[in-house]
């Protein structure tokens, strides 16, 4: 007896020491830039040409948005930028703005939740919700996704997988580091330190608390200019290269 209860005790141990592992694991598969279950996740492209896609996440907002279309027109750049479709319907003037500027609209969601524990109907009611909105802001081209916070697991890659769609993440993150994100000088500094050929650079300008991001911008943009690097849309960024 004591050796059959010695031995439940140890598959016992395994198989809870087994869970924790797998958990650990989806964790990490859920954070990832580079993997997902099913379909195309694209973090930059593969290219030996110096182009590279400036992105920005969230919004639109009124206060934010003339400034950067502002700073992006004076630098002569085309940009790509993955709204959330709740505040490009409360903003949806500013929306139009983006795009009549010739900038690309992305989907971010429609209420920025981590795709992690979510349902399959749950995913298509906030791609879907975004896209009638995009399209509402005038926008044509091809709607490219981006999960709010990287964060994704079973049923986005499945819906993104099965209707077709392309998940673009990023290998340039500057916001990301504490010790980074709250100074522009080091945000520009992080961005030319870490761009390669076919790079794709992610930066947060919409809300107030980004300020030091807004104004890592034109220093950033002017930097990667000096070292002889193009900008492009993300899409226009996929047709250069293939995925990396």
């Amino acid at each position: 007896m004591p050796r059959i209860r010695s031995k439940t005790k140890l598959v016992a141990l395994v198989s809870v020491v087994l869970i924790i592992i797998c958990l650990i694991a989806l964790w990490q598969i859920s954070r990832s830039r580079t993997f997902q279950f099913f379909g195309e996740l694209i973090p930059r492209i593969n290219t030996s040409q110096k182009v590279v896609a400036l992105t920005f996440d969230d919004g639109p907002t009124v206060d934010a948005t003339d400034q950067i279309l502002a700073i992006l027109a004076e630098q002569n750049i085309k940009a790509t930028f993955f709204v959330i479709g709740a505040d490009l319907e409360r903003n949806l003037d500013q929306g139009r703005k983006i795009v009549a500027a010739g900038h690309e609209l992305g989907n971010h969601s429609y209420s920025h939740e981590r795709m992690i524990l979510v349902t399959p109907s749950f995913v298509k009611q906030e791609i879907e919700t975004t896209d009638k909105v995009i399209r509402d802001a005038g926008y044509q081209g091809e709607i490219l996704f981006r999960p709010p916070y990287g964060k994704k697991l079973f049923a986005l890659p499945y819906y993104l997988s099965k209707t077709g769609r392309k998940s673009i993440t990023w290998d340039v993150e500057p916001e990301s580091y504490p010790e980074i994100d709250a100074n522009a000088d080091k945000i520009t500094a992080h961005v030319l330190s870490n761009t390669r050929p076919g790079s794709i650079i992610i930066l947060h300008v919409m809300y107030p608390n980004r300020r030091e991001s807004m104004k890592a911008v034109k220093t950033i943009v002017e930097g990667l200019k000096s070292q002889g690097y193009s900008f492009k849309t993300v899409s226009e960024l996929l047709a250069a290269g293939s995925p990396g």
